[in-house]
């Protein structure tokens, strides 16, 4: 899962930053409002996180730049405002919660996980695809209620695509949402397609319905035989 960080304190955006990897998330940050525009026109997330007060615009406004775009990322505000307006004007906005500083980062990380769980996988704590169940949560894959051991990397491009199941995915995609943008320093992607490989095999060798399919010169499909 992919999370955009948009916190123009620094201390907070780095504890916030460092929670969230320990949870195994791809975290991006963004300082400012014009920084978090590029992000956002660049870039998919899984959940925004936006504090309100920036020091060069407001996150509203950028509430309203992804309603224009027709982004699906799942955003929840962290602010010190917590007046009942700012909270209204964000969620008829499209803000998915609204989180009010200070604020105990446990309780970040479960409203993290809810409001990913309505959006993705219809309110259920497991991602049913044929004979397999993923649940997010707990980083566990069942295939025919037998689990399938898988390394951080294959879990997370399993999990990648079973959210986008049935849709073709394409390579540098893929790699900007498991890798996060760093991904654009690298010479070529084949620790990408080594990972898939593996995944690929895995799957095959579990008996799962659940095959990702090369499709040549653009990326991948996950299907269900």
């Amino acid at each position: 899962m992919k999370i955009l960080v948009i916190e123009d304190e620094p201390s907070l955006q780095e504890l916030i930053r460092q929670s969230l990897e320990k949870e195994r998330y791809v975290v991006e940050c963004a300082s400012d409002y014009n920084h978090a525009i590029q992000k956002i026109e660049d870039y998919d997330y899984d959940c925004i996180l936006l504090d309100i007060m920036l020091p060069d615009g407001n996150g509203l406004s950028l509430l309203e730049e992804l309603k224009k775009m027709h982004k699906r990322d799942s955003v929840i505000i962290i602010s010190a405002k917590d007046s009942l307006e700012d909270k209204i004007a964000g969620l008829e906005l499209g803000a998915d919660d609204y989180l009010s500083k200070p604020f105990h980062l446990a309780e970040l990380i479960a409203r993290i996980r809810s409001v990913i769980r309505r959006k993705q996988n219809d309110g259920e704590v497991f991602i049913e695809l044929g004979n397999m169940k993923i649940f997010p949560e707990d980083f566990k894959v069942l295939v025919d209620n037998k689990e399938l051991e898988l390394n951080r990397k294959e879990y997370d491009i399993l999990l990648y695509f079973a959210n986008r199941c049935n849709r073709l995915i394409n390579k540098n995609t893929l790699a900007e949402s498991v890798w996060g943008d760093h991904i654009d320093q690298v010479d070529n992607y084949d620790f990408i397609y080594a990972q898939v490989k593996n995944l690929r095999k895995k799957l095959k060798e579990s008996g799962a319905n659940a095959e990702i399919k090369a499709v040549y010169g653009v990326g991948y499909k996950m299907i269900i035989e």
